[in-house]
């Protein structure tokens, strides 16, 4: 599983398009399509544009909420927030081969996600973030440390976990040695998409 996830960008689906473009010809390998308060219709269209450029570049492409649109166009997955649909229904829906990420802010939510068999975690909001509306509790560096430390005094293994709200470029080497396997990434590569290969290396 690719370590470095981007999720979209952009209030009208141009810039949307242009911003999932750019991250794809600087080699993200992995794009989540969300798109919030989107007109139906277009959010369709953007997934379904978002799908053959991914499918083009040999690239992921899952679909931020909506579990039916990934089944309808054929996405690699979802990812799913903790009021969406749940993971087990998603999995009916989609089949055992899609990935189905999960949304967690807390202890109980991500030994929630394990139970669920979700095949990854975003686990934040690391920092203050204006992608996000209604943000939930930021957890910081030692909210992770205390998640992670929490897993391994009971024994579990640990999940892959994506850090995901606010995160950038210097934060990788500290989300690796508290055990953190990835990142999501929106507003520093929407700005800056030639820093993906700095995230690349840095990740490796």
């Amino acid at each position: 599983m690719e370590k470095l996830q981007y999720i979209s960008q952009g209030f009208t689906i141009e810039d949307q398009e242009l911003n999932i473009r750019k991250a794809l010809d600087n080699g993200i390998k992995w794009i989540q399509v969300r798109w919030k308060n989107a007109p139906e219709n277009g959010f369709i269209r953007l997934c379904e544009i978002s799908k053959k450029l991914c499918a083009d570049n040999q690239s992921v492409c899952i679909i931020n909420d909506y579990v039916q649109i990934a089944k309808d166009i054929d996405a690699d997955g979802v990812h799913l927030g903790l009021k969406d649909t749940s993971i087990e229904i998603s999995r009916q829906i989609l089949g055992k081969n899609k990935i189905i990420g999960g949304t967690a802010n807390s202890i109980s939510d991500v030994l929630q996600r394990m139970n669920e068999s979700c095949d990854y975690i975003g686990l934040g909001p690391l920092r203050f973030t204006s992608t996000k509306e209604q943000l939930s509790p930021i957890l910081g560096f030692e909210g992770y440390e205390k998640i992670i430390e929490e897993l391994k005094s009971r024994s579990l293994e640990i999940p892959k976990i994506f850090a995901i709200g606010g995160v950038i470029l210097k934060d990788i080497d500290l989300l690796q040695q508290i055990g953190i396997y990835g990142v999501a990434v929106s507003g520093q590569i929407t700005n800056q998409p030639s820093i993906i290969n700095e995230f690349k290396i840095a990740m490796q």
